[in-house]
């Protein structure tokens, strides 16, 4: 049985199932309900006292899948024409490795962070948290953030700003690359160190009222210098993590207009939340200039995607950045490597990779072939620095110099438009998971409990998506364009839902030990995530997978007083054991 005719089947059971109490309950009216029953099908879909009917779909009716799935199409995929052949075969690349030369997903390199996205996203969900850094290990969903913590000139004479990336590596740095050339970051000497807090900067206890105790831990990373393969090598740097999170529900995501984001953040600045200055200009209570992003076409729109809010677009941002800088897979809106000037000027001037070239890289059927230029010491040492230098900066060759005769690719694409649309379809039409138990007495007290905490201050429950006119990028335009369709309409829409994501897509500080850079993350959405120990095995949250579990992740929150989430996390460190056994169900039914 394919993937295909698995979903249908579980898509088929399920309703069946739904359908199994009515139908018992139409043969004999007096019989008592099963256990099954009591736990909650017979009510599925439908409102109580604490639960709207629609909460139990938190995609809306276009974008909630039934199954406990983070991996199904919505409904606008599988009632579109012709849209779930496409999402298959955009699944396909998610799910499989690229390689560096052969078909059909070929073109990895020549370095990269990952060769396929599943490794970061496992069975589609959160990151699992490490104890090293290894690119090839399933499930590790780290990407490393090195960055300069103090303002300062670097050794090009180039100024910097505090909480700045290095601009030595990428900016997703990259620990794997393809023989001879060495890896800008060589994993074998990342150190990841997990450290146990010994006291809360508050004073308190770390351990309820009722004696139940918790712990918190959180990791300590360092690269050393000599682990950087660039010219010249960083100084003044700090490394943190930060993991993947699900990819189910972004399209949702991206339906909400910006509008209603500039309303939230007028809501809280309103109730006199410290905002991101970076975000919101709290004197003009509007926008800051910085909150706008360019898209490729010169489009202004609002960042509101990952936890530093760096992208404003799904098609430019997620996943559709992710398949061409985690691989370094080139396309047709993006036919340049993913690269820093730095590591090229390393690899041309590192003698073991120019002779390895001189030897190896005649043969014109050799991935070292584009590299071999004249096939003398200095011919190939331009060659490689111009080649692997080669990027977005405002020194970038155009198209026309870049396909030089022998560069890299050929001029040809490595990822077609139409699978690189296949690819968007899938990313945009992955549905959000039902809600499971809401009839369950512990769940509407453990709902009833998070509201009045005032959880939802920052973890808004529901959105209204807008018209959902997402902005398109040049690949899916050329694509569109070829079928003779519009580029606005052949990618799965939301229009009109109310959603349930449990975030105000706003930037807040908890004030953690060795916290995020910038300190500034966005809420995580929380809906699906009670399926994560049951999806991938591991129930890690937050920016870095520093918490095990919901009651270690509600206590970083309470870690220290200038938290902006103290005050309602002070308010679960008061509950009883019951209360927040509640509450835990409740975060695990959403």
């Amino acid at each position: 049985m394919n993937k295909k005719e698995m979903r249908n089947y579980l898509r088929y059971a399920l309703i069946g199932m739904l359908a199994l109490p009515l139908l018992t309950a139409c043969s004999d009216d007096d019989e008592k309900p099963t256990d099954k029953m009591q736990e909650g099908e017979e009510f599925f879909g439908k409102a109580n006292d604490v639960f709207a009917a629609e909460e139990w779909y938190p995609g809306g009716e276009l974008g909630t899948t039934e199954a406990p799935s983070y991996s199904d199409p919505t409904p606008v995929v599988l009632q579109t024409e012709g849209m779930e052949t496409s999402f298959n075969k955009g699944e396909d690349f998610f799910e499989h490795s690229y390689t560096l030369n052969n078909e059909p997903r070929k073109g990895l390199g020549p370095a990269w962070v990952r060769s396929g996205c599943i490794q970061c996203h496992p069975s589609y969900g959160h990151g699992k948290r490490q104890t090293q850094y290894r690119a090839n290990d399933y499930g590790n969903g780290y990407l490393l953030v090195v960055y300069h913590p103090t303002a300062g000139t670097d050794a090009d004479g180039v100024n910097y700003a505090a909480n700045s990336y290095i601009r030595h590596v990428t900016g997703m740095p990259q620990t794997k690359a393809m023989s001879p050339f060495k890896a800008p970051i060589d994993e074998n000497q990342i150190i990841i160190n997990w450290k146990t807090v010994e006291s809360m900067p508050s004073g308190l206890p770390m351990q309820f009222a009722d004696g139940e105790k918790f712990e918190l831990i959180y990791p300590e990373v360092t690269i050393p210098q000599m682990a950087f393969n660039t010219l010249p090598k960083p100084d003044n740097y700090e490394v943190r993590l930060e993991s993947t999170i699900g990819i189910y529900g972004t399209g949702l995501l991206d339906a909400i207009d910006f509008d209603d984001m500039k309303a939230q953040y007028q809501a809280e600045a309103k109730a006199g939340a410290t905002l991101n200055p970076a975000m919101w200009d709290a004197a003009a209570n509007d926008w800051a200039p910085s909150a706008w992003y360019k898209l490729a076409d010169g489009t202004l729109g609002i960042k509101k995607f990952t936890y530093a809010m760096t992208r404003t677009s799904l098609q430019d941002g997620a996943g559709a950045n992710a398949i061409w800088n985690i691989t370094n897979v080139t396309r047709s809106d993006r036919h340049y490597l993913y690269s820093t000037k730095q590591w090229a000027k390393a690899m041309s001037e590192d003698d073991e990779v120019i002779s390895s070239i001189m030897a190896n890289g005649n043969d014109k059927s050799s991935l070292l072939y584009p590299y071999y230029a004249d096939g003398t010491k200095e011919g190939i040492k331009e060659r490689v620095n111009m080649l692997l230098g080669l990027n977005t900066g405002a020194d970038a060759p155009t198209f026309e110099e870049y396909f030089v005769k022998g560069a890299p690719f050929n001029g040809q694409e490595e990822m077609s438009d139409k699978d690189y649309y296949d690819f968007m379809v899938w990313h945009r039409g992955l549905a959000v998971p039902a809600a499971r138990n809401l009839n369950d007495a512990d769940v509407k007290r453990g709902k009833t409990l998070f509201m009045d905490m005032g959880c939802a201050t920052c973890h808004r429950p529901s959105w209204k998506t807008g018209k959902d006119d997402y902005w398109v990028d040049n690949s899916i335009k050329a694509y569109a364009k070829s079928i003779g369709k519009d580029a606005n309409e052949i990618l799965p829409k939301y229009p009109g839902q109310t959603i349930w994501p449990y975030t105000d897509m706003v930037q807040h500080r908890l004030f953690m030990e060795n916290d995020i850079r910038t300190g500034w993350c966005r809420t995580t959405p929380l809906w699906g995530r009670g399926l994560s120990l049951q999806r991938t095995g591991a129930e890690d949250r937050l920016h870095d997978c520093r918490a095990r579990n919901e009651i270690e992740a509600i206590m970083w929150h309470f870690y220290s007083k200038e938290s902006d989430a103290y005050w309602c996390a002070e308010k679960f460190y008061k509950l009883s054991k019951a209360d927040r056994d509640a509450v835990v169900k409740f975060l695990r039914a959403i």
